[in-house]
């Protein structure tokens, strides 16, 4: 019989969620195995001298189409693995080298009082901006950008909306609704965004009404392209406090099959990644990525490509710090 004995060393490269020693850089570990945090973060509640804090909000009850939303941090956070052992390639630096970044893990709520949800969520990120500390969020449908942007506005007063999406989200409702499809016209409306300098790109369902909101259409980024877009994006929000939402029906359903409310006529992966990395510099006190619904999802697509797109967050997150 062996009389060999683990490596203490060899036990520093699992399940790294919990072992690992220092919050910087990537780091190798089994795809396959192990604690799946996001990126393979170490999972704390400790936000001390944190930058960012990657939280899950398993919240699908404002759908107006089909449910599994609920669902979506947990793959998020699953198919990130796959990205947790190299920087993010198209960054010069790794963004993880610069940020601490943890997985706090996801906000409580009891689904038996589901109309407590938006107070519960709001709630966690005034703890989380109150700490200084910037939230990237795992949707969830896109009701949760509402409560959040609650909190967020506290903080940093009226905030510019960078909004990735098939569906405006600005119909009218009677101010109490919990729906994903009326949260930023109630947020125009309430002021805890400045529509003014606020942006929505990739609509192609119908809205007569813009809420002050600038729109470009599918049709327009198709026909423009990249840089027009980030041209438009950054003269319309300057360096005002901005939160960046990315819807993932954005992207076409076939790149994106997992989600509630598909609509075709959309992007490729690559346009969305490419989106992403031009926006450098910007004033970023927030970012989501919802409505990923594992159900409905093939070969884990879907939640990469959420997962993906959070990765590339965290490099504008750091290239503000730099």
């Amino acid at each position: 019989m062996s009389n060999d004995k683990p490596s203490p060393a060899t036990a520093t490269f699992s399940d790294l969620a919990f072992t690992r020693t220092s919050p910087y850089g990537s780091q190798a570990e089994p795809t396959y195995a192990g604690a799946t945090s996001f990126l393979r973060r170490k999972y704390s509640k400790d936000l001390e001298s944190v930058d960012v804090a990657v939280i899950g909000v398993p919240f699908d009850v404002a759908t107006t189409g089909r449910p599994g939303t609920r669902f979506g941090p947990r793959a998020i956070r699953a198919a990130s693995t796959m990205l947790a052992w190299c920087p993010p390639y198209a960054w010069e630096s790794d963004p993880l080298d610069t940020l601490h970044v943890i997985d706090w893990g996801d906000v409580f709520f009891d689904s038996g009082h589901i109309a407590e949800a938006p107070v519960a969520i709001r709630n966690t990120y005034l703890q989380i901006a109150a700490a200084g500390v910037k939230p990237l969020t795992l949707g969830g449908d896109h009701f949760i950008s509402y409560p959040i942007l609650q909190a967020l506005s506290r903080t940093h007063g009226p905030i510019s909306l960078i909004h990735f999406d098939a569906h405006s989200d600005t119909w009218a409702d009677d101010g109490v609704r919990i729906d994903h499809g009326t949260m930023f016209y109630q947020a125009a409306k309430t002021g805890i965004v400045d529509p003014s300098r606020s942006i929505q790109l990739g609509m192609r369902t119908f809205n007569e009404e813009k809420h002050g909101y600038e729109v470009l259409d599918a049709r327009w980024l198709h026909r423009n392209g990249i840089d027009a877009a980030l041209a438009a994006i950054k003269a319309r929000v300057g360096d005002n406090p901005c939160y960046l939402s990315f819807d993932i029906d954005f992207l076409d359903p076939s790149y994106a099959p997992g989600t509630g409310t598909p609509v075709v006529g959309g992007f490729d992966t690559h346009t969305a990644l490419e989106f992403i990395r031009g926006l450098k510099g910007i004033h970023l006190v927030g970012a989501d990525v919802v409505e990923v619904s594992p159900p409905f999802d093939h070969a884990e697509i879907t939640a990469l490509a959420g997962a993906s797109i959070a990765q590339e967050m965290l490099g504008l997150f750091a290239s503000k710090c730099a």
